[in-house]
């Protein structure tokens, strides 16, 4: 590997698990998949401005330490740049670092900050902010979301949990364009992970100047493509084009507005109305009769649905209770009659998608599918586990989802398909998306929905979520074997002895069940055919920088 230039990239091939359906667009080597060829002659004289739409309504937060969810990814994704950023091909390249450095042992990183990196207020970004960022992410008074993705540096942990000392994390400042980064160990994939949401850079002056410096469009700053102009709550967030931003000549687009219309019959409706030029997640109800649609596309993502327990919460704190019902839902006829958006069945957590030294597919390379279809085995299991807590029923429990007509019809099916098979009284409470994201970040569940994106292209994306120090884990469960196969696997240099450890320690999690794996997501879409250079891949959500309009 170029130690200046990594290819890391994060986008499944297509040809995977997931056929893609009518897809308006084109597949690029790697897997992305963009709308048509850009058009330069045709967008020339058509004024460049893309409507779309937040299906999950208000972002949850626009602060990159807080945020947790991929509506308000969707929209930070366009104000902020990392280090390191993608091309139109998905390969991770330089973005706000001109210039990257590994040392020979592969534990030190040293970043050069670009000359013509910006604000968007004008002023220099600077090494300094970076350092500032990482730690304002560790810091425990920050609350942040996710610090445990920074745990790979040195001194980062301790000092999130309070054993450390900021002055101690591997993160440098040497000056104004040099940031200096040590890990605990060498990792083949650290370009991966600082691409992440975690390792973004904010703005000191702006952040400890005010608080509430990311609840509005004219006190956010950041270094992307895009600055925020103008946000109506709950309704519409425009983002208008960084004149500050170092790669502004590649960015055509000059206004994106988002508008925040949750129920997708309504946004579905604009789209077909001409109000709006790209919608995702389509209504259920809608994909037989679009799936030939020229302007539809499906593909699938490195992601996970599932039904999440909290394991202190009675009755699921028994496993043989947890593992009945995950033998009593039928996944096939979830995602051939309800979903219908090329979904796979999950019969275990790590989706498709990752080629194991084998040369098989992860998923296909698992030693046995887990919880298959199996009524008889799931009322066995319900039995036993009834038995060992003393009770002759099950008493009603409820499920919790984030309002969306998909979630809706998941839950309903969910509901019958236990109550058919163990006798289950099921209640659904649906909340509110940004309601939702409190309620589960504290706890307040028995079930509850959730859905996991892939941090970066590997099992490990998805499976260190349930150690039990990350900070994306909130089943109240921990297994130390788990723990420590996953610390195992994550330095361990051996391609063949790490993808052991990796299935070793799904089948722990499989076992144990924190959570049932429900179905592998795929992601639909309509585009206009005036709109094209949208860059989809299977972890992230649309790629807007590079597109155009070429029609009014």
């Amino acid at each position: 590997m170029n130690k200046t230039k990594t290819n890391w990239t994060v986008s499944l091939l297509l040809a995977a698990s997931v056929a893609l359906s009518a897809c308006s667009g084109s597949t690029t080597d790697n897997g992305a998949t963009a709308s048509k060829p850009d058009n330069q002659a045709a967008a020339a004289n058509v004024e460049q401005v893309l409507n779309t739409n937040l299906a999950g309504g208000e972002p949850y937060t626009l602060d990159p330490a807080l945020a947790s969810d991929t509506t308000s990814y969707w929209v930070i994704d366009n104000l902020y740049e990392g280090l390191y950023t993608y091309d139109k091909s998905g390969k991770i390249v330089e973005g706000a670092a001109s210039k990257v450095d590994v040392s020979p042992d592969g534990k030190t990183y040293t970043f050069t900050i670009r000359d013509d990196a910006k604000w968007s207020n004008n002023e220099p970004v600077t090494a300094k902010d970076f350092e500032y960022s990482w730690k304002r992410v560790l810091n425990p008074a920050t609350a942040a979301y996710d610090p445990s993705s920074l745990y790979y540096i040195k001194g980062a942990e301790a000092y999130n949990t309070g054993e450390g000392k900021a002055e101690d994390v591997g993160v440098t400042a040497k000056d104004d364009h040099t940031l200096v980064v040590e890990l605990k160990s060498p990792l083949a994939f650290f370009p991966t992970i600082v691409v992440g949401h975690a390792y973004l850079p904010v703005q000191a002056s702006v952040v400890d100047n005010n608080e509430k410096w990311a609840a509005e469009a004219d006190t956010i700053v950041g270094n992307g493509p895009y600055i925020a102009k103008e946000w109506k709550h709950n309704e519409q967030i425009t983002l208008a084009k960084n004149d500050q931003y170092w790669d502004k000549s590649n960015i055509t687009m000059d206004t994106i507005h988002f508008k925040m219309v949750q129920d997708s019959n309504t946004y579905y409706q604009l789209f077909k109305t001409g109000e709006l030029d790209l919608i995702l997640s389509l209504p259920v109800d809608t994909l037989d009769q679009e799936r030939n649609n020229a302007e539809f596309l499906s593909h699938p993502s490195f992601s996970v649905y599932t039904y999440s327990f909290n394991v202190e919460e009675k009755p699921f704190t028994n496993k043989k209770i947890r593992q009945a019902l995950a033998y009593a839902l039928d996944r096939e006829a979830l995602t051939t009659s309800v979903t219908k958006g090329g979904e796979t069945p999950a019969f275990g957590y790590v989706p498709y998608g990752v080629t194991a030294p084998s040369g098989k597919d992860f998923r296909e390379e698992a030693p046995t599918q887990y919880y298959a279809y199996d009524p008889a085995k799931a009322k066995e299991l319900l039995a036993e586990g009834l038995k060992e807590e003393g009770l002759s029923t099950l008493p009603t429990v409820t499920f919790k989802y984030n309002t969306s007509d998909k979630h809706k019809k998941v839950a309903e099916a969910i509901q019958e398909m236990l109550k058919t098979n163990l006798g289950i009284e099921v209640n659904l409470e649906n909340q509110e998306w940004k309601t939702y994201i409190d309620t589960f970040k504290q706890k307040n569940f028995q079930v509850a929905r959730m859905g996991w994106e892939g941090n970066f292209l590997d099992p490990l994306g998805v499976l260190e979520h349930y150690t039990s120090k990350n900070s994306n884990n909130f089943t109240n469960w921990n297994n130390p074997e788990y723990d420590k196969l996953i610390s195992e696997s994550t330095f361990e240099l051996d391609p063949v002895k790490r993808f052991e450890e990796l299935h070793q320690a799904e089948a722990i999690l499989m076992d144990e069940l924190p959570i049932i794996p429900i179905l592998f997501s795929a992601d639909t879409a309509l585009i206009s055919p005036s709109i094209e250079g949208v860059i989809f891949d299977t972890r992230s959500n649309p790629d807007l920088r590079f597109t155009k309009r070429v029609a009014e």
